[in-house]
């Protein structure tokens, strides 16, 4: 079965919801397309600095502004997709239950959690190694734990996880951590319960079922073995453009999705907005996605108004 819409959206973080709330109000059909609902923002606790909303838990803001867009007639599925082809300014999109048909695409697909890249961190990821603090931080009460990266999402992730352990160690690579000074600021009244870790890198992850200890690139207080219950890893994060390679879609130098002002990629009829794009550097906030993706939609609506009608469905090619 082939169902057509105006406008596909891959990705129901805030740049895909944002996409969707103007996609909605230019009257286009459109279907949202995402695995996980809400992406990284539905993970992120609690949000301090998204306009309107103070002191908002993510997930929340997510369903909120989804409850906005269904008012307005946009379609969802969680459906993951499969496949994705091109024919002229014809789109087909493949999930494992629908082919669907569209005039135009936006990847809003974000980008995927950085791993440290050591040998059995694999095998331990869950039993001891995660990377989200607001998914797996609870059940580390009262133990002993440590947070890599120096960057602004691991203090917010520190001062989340102090919340139940007994010890948290902030494992930094650089000589300093580099944060919002609202955040610096509310780990320093922690005290000692988080302790910082500078110009030191996790070399190895040991245990066999379960994690027990890291191995540090330098001695920490006499020794580079450090005994842990738990590691939370917040390095960054790689963009998700595998879907959109395989139209072609043109990446920058450091393999995020390139657009122009207006969101547009190399390809007519298709754009991007959020993390999978590098449109603000590493300035990465629910606020700049949602406008990224209230651009997008607003150029997959001039670029309707130019191309006319739906996609005929003998016009796209079967999926291979």
């Amino acid at each position: 079965m082939i169902k057509q819409y105006d406008l596909i959206i891959i990705g129901s973080g805030a740049a895909g919801l944002g996409a969707a709330l103007y996609s909605g109000r230019y009257r286009l059909k459109t279907l949202v397309l995402g695995k996980e609902f809400g992406g990284e923002t539905a993970k992120a606790g609690t949000i301090e600095n998204y306009p309107g909303a103070p002191a908002v838990d993510g997930y929340e803001l997510m369903n909120v502004m989804k409850q906005q867009t269904l008012a307005i007639s946009t379609e969802f599925s969680n459906d993951e997709v499969s496949g994705i082809a091109k024919h002229e300014h014809c789109f087909e999109v493949v999930t494992g239950k629908m082919t669907y048909q569209t005039h135009a695409i936006i990847f809003a697909t974000g980008a995927e959690r950085r791993r440290l890249g050591l040998p059995n961190e694999k095998e331990l990821t869950g039993r001891g190694v995660h990377y989200c603090v607001t998914c797996d931080g609870p059940v580390y009460g009262g133990k002993t734990i440590a947070m890599v990266g120096g960057g602004d999402a691991s203090v917010k992730g520190a001062v989340l996880a102090a919340e139940y352990v007994n010890k948290l160690f902030l494992i930094v690579r650089g000589k300093e951590v580099s944060a919002e000074p609202i955040n610096l600021e509310r780990m320093k009244t922690l005290g000692d319960k988080i302790e910082v870790i500078l110009e030191t890198e996790v070399k190895e992850v040991v245990g066999k079922n379960k994690l027990e200890k890291v191995v540090l690139s330098r001695p920490f207080k006499g020794s580079t073995d450090l005994v842990l219950d738990g590691l939370f890893v917040e390095i960054g994060a790689t963009p998700n453009v595998l879907l959109a390679q395989k139209l072609g879609v043109v990446l920058d130098e450091r393999g995020h999705i390139e657009v122009d002002n207006m969101m547009q990629t190399n390809i007519d009829g298709v754009f991007a907005a959020g993390d999978v794009v590098n449109h603000f550097g590493s300035f990465k906030q629910d606020i700049t996605a949602a406008a990224m993706g209230a651009v997008a939609a607003t150029s997959a609506y001039n670029d309707r108004k130019v191309h006319g009608e739906l996609c005929e469905m003998h016009a796209v090619p079967e999926h291979k």
